[in-house]
């Protein structure tokens, strides 16, 4: 974990092609204890979850969604199966602090204009969630935390924040230096306290991230939890399917990885 950051997916970039499988897509399925944060940088997903929200992410915006005592959602690549085309994306979780981990259910839809952005000496700075580099962005966060896409110019460099205990950077691509080791695209160099400075040799676009610590977090599958007993009834719960489905999603699942796969067609 990096704060409450516990997840931590690069999907793409890739070309998905005209009449794309729908086996590809990300069945309806269920999480507990976290919100799952997903950013687009190209292409277009079609999100659909249990408390009745259709929403298509497109490219520099974001979807928080806030499971809590539990959600379920789909995730589908509707317009590249009708039209071909690229997907690039960021999905990360966000484990929920003590207190919190049961919280009603919510989804919210970010748009450009509640994603203030930055710019300062080579530095092109979208701020998605939390507190940094002066700006706050619109989202609503459970504890303390930063997340934020970065461009860096070549020979240009930037500190990260000092006023969150745990940092890292995760290069998409280009080559970055920080704290004199370098980084290259698809790796994650996580901070300790004290001074970081980031310098890019070649234009450099990146993720950076943080926060407090929300405490000792369990994870298995799509669950996140403080308690083990707690995804061991997540599991048992979405296994008896006493979790509901997305209303506009429901006559498919993913099942538990240990299970067999489901027949099709046996929700409604």
């Amino acid at each position: 974990m990096v704060g409450p950051f516990i997840f931590f997916d690069h999907m793409g970039p890739v070309n998905l092609p005209q009449g794309l499988s729908r086996d590809a897509d990300v069945r309806p399925h269920p999480h507990i204890g976290l919100s799952t944060v997903t950013y687009m940088f190209a292409g277009e997903i079609m999100h659909r979850d249990s408390t009745g929200i259709e929403q298509a992410l497109r490219p520099g915006e974001m979807n928080w969604m806030i499971a809590g005592r539990g959600v379920t959602h789909s995730e589908r690549f509707e317009k590249a199966r009708r039209e071909g085309g690229p997907m690039h994306a960021i999905q990360s979780w966000v484990a929920l602090p003590d207190g919190m981990e049961e919280i009603d259910p919510e989804f919210f839809h970010h748009e450009n204009a509640d994603l203030p952005v930055h710019q300062e000496g080579g530095l092109w700075l979208k701020l998605l969630a939390g507190e940094a580099f002066g700006l706050r962005a619109a989202v609503r966060t459970h504890s303390p935390l930063f997340y934020a896409h970065a461009i860096l110019s070549a020979g240009a460099h930037f500190a990260l924040p000092h006023n969150h205990p745990e940092r890292a950077l995760f290069l998409l691509s280009g080559a970055v230096e920080a704290s004199g080791q370098p980084i290259m695209p698809g790796q994650m160099a996580v901070f300790g306290t004290g001074d970081a400075v980031v310098w890019a040799s070649v234009p450099s676009v990146m993720m950076l991230l943080g926060g407090a610590p929300v405490g000792k977090r369990f994870i298995e599958w799509n669950f996140v939890s403080s308690s083990r007993d707690r995804i061991a009834q997540a599991k048992a719960d979405w296994r008896a399917m006493r979790m509901k489905l997305p209303d506009l999603d429901d006559v498919e699942y993913t099942p538990l990885p240990s299970d067999p796969a489901p027949a099709p067609n046996t929700m409604s």
